[in-house]
């Protein structure tokens, strides 16, 4: 089955991811799921560390990514996000992936060719960082996944559509990487240059009830009933049936609907670094 398109039945020889449940009775139930980047994120072979879900989804918004948008990363890694460049750029768009390791590179193209991707990827193995990228006035985004991204820079802007705005991304784990990432962007006449660290943080859903000052002084009042009862010598049992039918025989508070966040929250992953590429500017325009 194709990463891009959804089908409603399994045909021999595609493609599926499978979700095992097991039970306590050695038998359990398998789910055969469609793929999709996002699962495969999750069931990649780690050649090198990932991006997730809260950088990818991250990052392809402040790229402006689209149908038809053509991209250039470096850094391919296991493929997990090129896998959503992919899927955001279809039909018509192209992603020009480079990978420094040539067996990481093989594997990475057989997987793009296991799962459809081939017309939408192009991957070589190359040394970006030494001898560019090969490319010049083609792509409108970048995506720089490096050790040393601010030796590819100089590169990356050659890449650029020479005559419309484009949008570049870096992802580094170290705050002294992005120190000089930025200063190889203000060199090079990026502008915008911004600097962000998404933490994903999960919120709890629940509902609780809302009482007014009223329903606290009638609480504090059955409360104090309960005592007085008590002390009257009065059957326990007979108090917790009046008790039921008081409590059922009013009218149920109105909820809210509250979040709750966790006290931790999963670390860090990495800095995002991003600047805007502006075009070049006409002879005719600097000359007047």
């Amino acid at each position: 089955m194709s990463f891009l398109r959804y089908k409603t039945h399994i045909e021999e020889g595609e493609l599926v991811i499978a979700y095992l449940m097991p039970s306590h009775n050695g038998r359990g139930f398998m789910y055969l799921l469609h793929p999709t980047p996002e699962l495969w994120t999750h069931v990649v072979p780690h050649r090198t560390q990932i991006l997730y879900a809260a950088d990818i989804s991250y990052i392809t918004t402040y790229l402006d990514l689209k149908p038809g948008s053509v991209v250039l990363e470096s850094g391919t890694g296991s493929g997990s996000f090129s896998h959503s460049l992919a899927r955001t750029i279809a039909p018509n768009g192209h992603l020009y992936t480079f990978e420094f390791h040539e067996e990481r590179a093989k594997a990475v193209k057989q997987d793009f060719e296991e799962h459809g991707l081939s017309d939408l990827i192009t991957i070589e193995c190359r040394d970006v960082c030494k001898n560019g990228f090969g490319v010049t006035d083609l792509v409108h985004a970048v995506f720089l996944d490096l050790p040393a991204p601010w030796e590819a820079i100089p590169a990356a802007k050659e890449a650029f559509k020479q005559k419309r705005i484009g949008k570049i991304s870096c992802f580094s784990p170290c705050i002294e990487q992005v120190q000089r990432t930025c200063a190889s962007l203000n060199e090079n006449g990026f502008v915008e240059i911004k600097m962000y660290e998404c933490l994903m943080r999960e919120h709890e859903i629940k509902t609780i009830p809302i009482y007014t000052v009223t329903d606290a002084v009638n609480k504090i009042k059955l409360q104090q009933d309960k005592k007085r009862k008590r002390k009257e010598d009065r059957d326990e049992q007979d108090n917790a049936n009046a008790d039921s039918q008081v409590s059922k025989s009013k009218q149920d508070p109105p909820n809210l609907y509250v979040s709750k966040t966790p006290n931790e929250v999963k670390g860090h992953t990495s800095y995002l670094t991003f600047a805007t590429f502006l075009p070049v500017l006409e002879e005719q325009f600097l000359t007047k």
